[in-house]
């Protein structure tokens, strides 16, 4: 109401303006306020805070809602820790320039990537990962397509697995570290900008990082790679082997998340 009421304000005063202007026949109206800085500076600061409040205000203060299964689970599940470092590796080497993770309603699309993207399924990522160009193709449903190996084989020589790739080298990846101690942290970032993620997980963050990354370990070293559990291709493996492995929402009201209000007075 306050909005409509500026605006309603704004227009009376742009048409006293344009009357102005009209009877002597001078002037048109916006020269009027061209030739007062002031006003017109005040009239650009409105236009502004009217744009903001209208884009920013519904994402402040709407409660999102949470898409649910037929058995009552949430059908997007958050990262879990090792897939959030391994999002943050993805997106640190710059692997969304060349890779989009949004596969479009076209058949031609499914049948090389699968399913069309759903919305939801990128509700928790800060930022999101949709991609603007394909040099490379689609992951948005690489999850399971591929194995612990062909990853890690892609990773350190792209043209052993796919003749023709311009897709460049990772070495680096093998040997560099991620700190485990410190994903909660990032758990915690991710909680305040909505991500639901409950306060008993924190603390548990290195845990349950190290629990996964030692199976993906294990799968390598049963292809006969040795490779540490913080080791940042592990990480980016983990999140590779998530991709597009969300449950189907059902038809019902989706179950709403806690504003972002009520997680800070948690």
């Amino acid at each position: 109401a306050a909005v409509a009421l500026a605006a309603l304000v704004f227009i009376c005063v742009l048409a006293w303006l344009r009357y102005q202007a009209a009877q002597r026949e001078e002037f048109r109206w916006h020269d009027y306020i061209e030739r007062r800085p002031l006003a017109f500076s005040v009239l650009v600061g409105l236009a502004i805070i009217a744009g903001g409040v209208v884009e920013l205000l519904p994402g402040l203060l709407m409660t999102r809602e949470v898409p649910m299964t037929d058995a009552g689970t949430v059908a997007v599940k958050p990262y879990t820790p090792l897939e959030l470092e391994g999002r943050d590796v993805y997106v640190s080497e710059g692997c969304y320039v060349c890779h989009s993770q949004m596969i479009r309603p076209f058949r031609s699309e499914q049948i090389r990537y699968g399913a069309p993207s759903r919305i939801e399924e990128s509700m928790w990522d800060h930022p999101f990962q949709w991609g603007s160009k394909r040099t490379g193709p689609d992951i948005a449903r690489v999850g399971g397509k591929y194995p612990d190996s062909w990853h890690y084989k892609h990773m350190i020589d792209p043209r052993s697995m796919s003749e023709g790739s311009i897709m460049p080298k990772y070495p680096w990846l093998l040997t560099d570290k991620i700190d485990p101690a410190k994903t909660k942290h990032k758990l915690k970032i991710m909680r305040a900008l909505g991500v639901p993620y409950e306060k008993e997980e924190f603390e548990l963050a290195e845990q349950k990082y190290r629990e996964q990354a030692g199976v993906i370990v294990k799968e390598l070293t049963d292809y006969g790679v040795d490779v540490d559990e913080d080791s940042k291709l592990v990480a980016l493996i983990g999140y590779l082997l998530r991709l597009g492995k969300n449950e189907k929402p059902s038809t019902t009201i989706a179950a709403p998340a806690a504003t972002n209000g009520e997680r800070k007075a948690d």
